[in-house]
């Protein structure tokens, strides 16, 4: 009888170490990303504002934000011409464009020529009037 005891204790503490370590292996802390945390603000047509803080090893704006799924467009002569950004599409019927600015200041590179740093903030406005 004390081998079978000791047989069922054994197999309980191993179930419940085994049980802890799954618990742990599913809530783990996971990767944070990338190196890079950037933050990018959009100012959509209506006004409102959204912030997306974006952690990448991306070396541009555009790579960071096609990771995600935060701008689309045309492919031209000078790269990437953002169309959209986190869902709305420019209407260029209205003279619609995105204005790219850095920290709030004018940015005179599309997103294809920004490379990005650590920390940075860039900002898409949607914007009417050539």
């Amino acid at each position: 009888m004390t081998k079978k005891k000791s047989a069922v204790l054994l197999i309980v503490l191993l179930a419940l170490v085994l049980s802890a370590g799954l618990i742990w292996y599913v809530n783990r802390p996971q990767a944070s990303g990338g190196a890079k945390a950037i933050t990018v603000e959009v100012v959509h047509g209506d006004g409102t504002t959204k912030r997306f803080p974006i952690r990448t090893d991306a070396e541009t704006l555009r790579q960071a934000c096609e990771e995600q799924k935060l701008i689309a467009g045309q492919e031209g002569e000078y790269g990437l011409y953002v169309l959209t950004v986190d869902g709305e599409t420019a209407d260029e019927s209205l003279q619609q464009w995105w204005r790219i600015t850095k920290g709030g200041a004018e940015h005179f590179y599309g997103v294809e020529e920004t490379m990005i740093q650590d920390g940075e903030q860039y900002e898409f406005t949607l914007k009417t009037g050539w």
